[in-house]
Parts: structure tokens; sequence; C-alpha cells
């Protein structure tokens, strides 16, 4: 083996070796939803979520939407609270992490693609994208918005029905998960409260063999 092309092999290894502390960086450092596990079924998981705060906008496409929530983060709100997207970074000010996963409703047809930890629905009246904010944050206490476009909600207390799944989500790969998660529920007794959705907790540079990606979808456990 000649002198460049061990060159080239020894830069190969390093710069797969540096993705993957990258993939690992990431994945240990981003806060996320903190969640209950109520039980484990046919492949599935029943998690129970509490109070969510989320901010929200609706735009005529995902990359305004996602502009005007970066902006959010970035200091347009009224306590100039700045927030990172893959970590928490200290600032002059008050600091938010942002928080995984990204959550993207699962309409059939619906291209999934995501580039943050963010959930999308597109429906007649545009884009409907929202960041998920840490847990200490209520309503009340979050950083208030100074576009009117932008808007604080709160996703109830919820129970959902999860099936987890890794690599690229892809629309062929997301759409057979679906169907797995589907099929698992269709023998017990649950009413579906809303339309499946995709959740990934990974930002766009992480290998794909560590990416973690869920289908879920909303279940009543009143009953």
């Amino acid at each position: 083996m000649n002198t460049r092309l061990k060159s080239l092999l020894a830069a190969l290894i390093g710069l797969l070796t540096a993705w993957i502390a990258w993939g690992l960086y990431i994945t240990r450092s981003t806060p996320r939803v903190q969640y209950e596990t109520v039980e484990r079924i046919d492949g599935i998981e029943l998690r129970r979520y509490p109070d969510t705060v989320l901010v929200e906008t609706t735009a005529p496409d995902t990359g305004a939407a996602f502009w005007r929530l970066f902006k959010y983060l970035k200091g347009a709100n009224e306590s100039e609270t700045t927030v990172a997207m893959t970590a928490p970074v200290a600032t002059s000010g008050e600091t938010i992490a942002m928080t995984s996963p990204v959550r993207t409703i699962l309409d059939d047809g619906e291209e999934v693609a995501m580039t943050a930890p963010v959930r999308t629905a597109t429906d007649e009246t545009g884009v409907t994208m929202a960041f998920y904010l840490p847990a200490d944050f209520t309503a009340e206490s979050a950083p208030v918005p100074t576009d009117e476009r932008v808007s604080l909600v709160v996703e109830p207390e919820r129970t959902l029905a999860v099936r987890e799944f890794s690599w690229y989500a892809t629309q062929r790969r997301v759409d057979a998960q679906r169907r797995r998660l589907m099929a698992a529920l269709a023998g017990r007794d649950v009413e579906l409260i809303e339309s499946p959705f995709l959740l990934q907790y990974n930002d766009p540079w992480t290998p794909p063999f560590m990416r973690r990606n869920e289908v879920a979808v909303e279940i009543d456990d009143q009953g």
C-alpha cells in the first residue's frame, strides 16, 4: 500500500471517527421530552407524556415557518432569550435548550423531511410548525414571541403508542413502520385520537446507524 493510499485511508478513518463522535455528543447532550413507559407490547411502547409547551406558527411553506421559529429561538421574544439548536449554550441572557424529538404529522403521501427538532402539519391553511420547549417551561414562563404570527401552545397530557426504528426516515421506511404500528394496535381495544406522526431525535449530521426515529399515535387510555 503506497503512502498516498495510506494517507487517504487514514483521513477517511478520521472523518468516520469524528462523525461518530459528533453523533454521540448530540445524542447525549440534547434535552428530550420526558415520558413514562406504561407498557410494551408487540414491538410497540405505550408512553404517558405530561403537558408540553411548544412555540408554533403557520406559514405558506416549511421554510418560512422554520425561519420564523428560528428567529424566536435567537431572541425574537420579549425577554430576548436565545435557544440553542443542538445543545445548551451560554449567552448574555437566559438560555433555553432546544428539546427533541422532531415531530411530523404523517398524512398519506406527505413528504417526511425535517432538519431540526420541529413538529409540522400541512393543511389548506399552510404549514404549521412547532418547536418543543424544555419541561421546566410553562405557557406563562416561556418567552413571549414578538412576532404575532408565532404563538405558545400547550400540548396536554396524553398517551402515545410508539414504534421505534433507526436509519434515515424516508417516506417508504416511515410508511412501513406506520403500518406495523397500526397492525399491532388493531387487535387491541383502543381508540385512536389523531393521525400517526413521526418523531425524530437527531440533527441532520448524525450517522444513520445512530439515528433514533419513532412513529407514534395518540390513543385513549381512559377506557
